[in-house]
């Protein structure tokens, strides 16, 4: 018992939940330091490489998860539940990022400047910006599970999970955004991406 009572790294998401939803503090914790990079990186990713708004946001989301830990369903996948509640979150500021945009039209966010990078990096530098600009293009879900897909190596069925959706949708977003990729960007090869992960 007393080994319980100091090592809850063991346990799976699922059952730290339990426990959060009881008030335990140390399995919130754990779950947190389990998630904080990904997902830290997941946002920054999804709200146009902004890290101040990204680390905002992954604040909001476990402070929600602090207050309302019932609002997690159990009979999910912990992580699936945690990326689904994470892009509706990004959807939104989205939607709220539209509204300031046409407010004020002649305010263009600015996009990171590729000849403050030097030495060899400069060319994957200039690849990755085209690569994010690309991306913003597209319609929110298409960005979505593209980063989910090769960011964060999420399985087609994960991504299927966190969207409600079947795997089949998964796979025919992927294959639309690769093809508009390829369309946009010469030097983008869908190919480089493919790996075992099914």
């Amino acid at each position: 018992m007393g080994l319980f009572r100091t090592d809850l790294t063991g346990l799976s998401d699922e059952r730290l939940m339990e426990l959060v939803v009881r008030g335990d503090e140390r399995a919130f914790g754990t779950l947190y330091d389990r998630y904080r990079r990904k997902l830290l990186t997941y946002f920054h990713r999804m709200l146009w490489q902004d890290r101040e708004r990204a680390q905002d946001f992954l604040q909001e989301l476990f402070t929600k998860i602090a207050q309302r830990p019932e609002s997690y369903d159990p009979a999910r996948p912990f992580s699936t539940w945690l990326y689904s509640v994470a892009n509706n979150m990004c959807k939104n500021e989205y939607r709220r990022e539209e509204v300031r945009r046409s407010a004020r039209p002649h305010l263009k966010a600015e996009t990171d400047r590729v000849d403050a990078v030097h030495g060899d990096g400069v060319d994957r530098q200039r690849f990755r910006t085209r690569l994010d600009a690309e991306l913003e293009r597209l319609d929110p879900d298409h960005k979505a599970t593209f980063v989910m897909r090769y960011h964060e190596d999420m399985a087609i069925k994960e991504i299927a999970a966190v969207f409600g959706c079947s795997e089949g949708t998964v796979k025919s977003r992927l294959f639309y955004t690769l093809k508009k990729l390829a369309e946009r960007m010469k030097e983008f090869d869908p190919n480089a991406l493919h790996h075992g992960k099914a």
